[in-house]
């Protein structure tokens, strides 16, 4: 039978995998710490043994905890951690055994099991897309594994631009997904970048419209491709414009950083000769 060690955390390396939970709970993490430090650590983390150490398999949350907790009280309780020392065949035995505690212990959000997918096999550990899928998420049924095939998409071309995309459901995830397939990553991109967003919530709401047309086109049976009619110019360096329907409309939305409010005007006149009475 495995009994933890205790393991110096000095000793540990966290980045040799790469992580799946990239959105940690505040308030759930102090309520963690809360707990080791009256009841002591419940459950020991996982590590494999390395040439100059150890690498974190499972219990991110616990190890960060006792960092803060050392950090915090200077208390030699917390200068180690227990652990269970495991032999993974390989790295991406590893990963799929960090993976599973988290599906364990408390569900992945669906960007952040893409992620993790993209992660590992942008770093090589896998072959392909499919392959990661494979290994990290065997058990899942396959019209879920299409679906977080569809969201890895997703991750690879929007990772960065969105805020919060953990908070993301999996049915928005896929409307994404879809709209990015029928080629308007160049739209929702555009979109994206046009405002400082204060919250993903905001965010989303910026994003509605774009999707919502491409959705209409789709049950409409009518074409989808985004540059009939145009959706976006860029008339000269600068400057983009881009073309959104609304129920009563269209609205323009000119953004880039010479769109200054002297532009404005002027576009406004040119409208006004243009629309306006011969």
């Amino acid at each position: 039978m495995n009994t933890p060690q205790n393991i110096p955390l000095n000793d540990i390396d966290t980045t040799t995998l790469p992580r799946d939970r990239t959105l940690i709970c505040a308030d759930a993490q102090a309520e963690l710490q809360s707990s080791i430090a009256q009841n002591g650590l419940r459950l020991p983390i996982e590590l494999y043994k390395t040439e100059t150490g150890y690498a974190l398999i499972s219990g991110y949350r616990r190890l960060m905890a006792f960092e803060t907790l050392h950090t915090a009280t200077d208390d030699e309780r917390y200068k180690t951690i227990p652990a269970l020392i495991r032999t993974p065949v390989n790295k991406q035995a590893a990963l799929a055994a960090m993976v599973e505690e988290n599906e364990i212990r408390q569900n992945l959000s669906p960007w952040e099991r893409a992620r993790i997918t993209v992660t590992t096999q942008g770093a090589g550990l896998f072959e392909t897309l499919d392959a990661a899928l494979a290994t990290l998420y065997p058990q899942i049924s396959r019209q879920k594994r299409a679906k977080l095939r569809a969201i890895t998409e997703v991750v690879d071309i929007l990772d960065g631009h969105l805020i919060d995309p953990e908070l993301l459901t999996e049915n928005q995830l896929m409307r994404l997904a879809q709209c990015l397939r029928l080629g308007w990553t160049d739209i929702i991109i555009t979109a994206l970048s046009e405002q400082n967003d204060p919250s993903g919530t905001t965010q989303w709401q910026r994003l509605l419209p774009v999707m919502g047309e491409s959705e209409t086109l789709i049950t409409q049976n009518r074409s989808t491709n985004p540059k009939c009619p145009r959706r976006l110019s860029r008339p000269l360096k600068g400057i983009c414009i881009r073309r959104e329907k609304t129920q009563d409309g269209y609205v323009l939305h000119i953004s880039g950083r010479r769109a200054t409010g002297a532009l404005m005007t002027d576009v406004l006149d040119e409208i006004e000769r243009w629309l306006g009475p011969a």
